[in-house]
């Protein structure tokens, strides 16, 4: 097979492959989020806590995260086929992509939001915030840093799941891997298609470090906002206390 057969093949599975990580990678970080902060909200001691309702949580995305995806995938395809239509082709993989990406990326979620400095919770209580604006102002945005690395880890995550969903008619890199490397021992392809994945994780992982560090030096884990830092600043020290008394 020459290079002018091989480039409209790995143009249409680059693009399929984009397009399967990409609204995936969008619905498990909208559902992943709202999930990792509620886990880590109704724990003991959180500003939410419900033991019942923490465990529920916690059991559900445990089982999400132990299904191996190929095993998902297939115990997903009458789901798969309500919403879609079908169960081949990237718009069908997307649904247990995203599935199995969401409780993935809750837990990363929950580790990121449990390293946030519990004082800059307490100030923000003291000051009568609601626990909305402890997790909008507080949370979130001193744990963004981390949550982009988790976000880099979720999708290079996914661009594998999404080669393994090529072995079942997914489309994508894996499905140009599996049908031309394997089935017709085109092996010049196939060594291409890792080339090119190993190239696009690397990217991935080089954007997502970049990412995270700039917003590291801007504020996230190297210290509380500024605005916190004011407001922390208003509150009487421990020693000042005792003077006044």
């Amino acid at each position: 097979m020459t290079w002018s057969d091989m480039q409209p093949l790995l143009e249409q599975a680059c693009t399929e492959t984009l397009v399967m990580v990409g609204w995936s990678t969008l619905i498990a970080v909208v559902g992943g989020l709202p999930l990792g902060v509620l886990l880590v909200l109704t724990d003991k001691g959180g500003l939410l806590q419900n033991t019942v309702v923490n465990k529920v949580i916690g059991q559900i995305v445990n089982i999400g995260r132990s299904l191996p995806f190929i095993i998902l995938m297939v115990a997903l395809m009458n789901f798969t086929r309500w919403v879609t239509g079908t169960t081949i082709g990237s718009e069908a993989a997307i649904v247990p992509l995203a599935i199995g990406g969401i409780p993935f990326f809750a837990r990363l979620v929950e580790t990121a939001v449990r390293e946030v400095d519990h004082g800059l919770v307490e100030a923000v209580q003291a000051m009568g915030g609601s626990t909305w604006t402890i997790v909008r102002k507080v949370l979130v945005p001193e744990a963004l840093p981390s949550l982009i690395a988790s976000t880099t880890t979720t999708i290079i995550a996914l661009i594998g799941y999404s080669a393994m969903a090529g072995t079942v008619g997914g489309g994508g890199l894996g499905d140009l891997a599996v049908r031309y490397g394997y089935q017709r021992f085109e092996t010049g392809l196939m060594w291409i298609t890792v080339a090119i994945l190993a190239v696009v994780i690397s990217l991935i992982q080089f954007a997502g470090d970049y990412a995270a560090r700039a917003l590291h030096r801007r504020g996230g884990r190297s210290g509380p906002s500024p605005r916190l830092r004011l407001l922390k600043a208003k509150e009487p020290a421990a020693g000042d206390v005792s003077k006044v008394a």
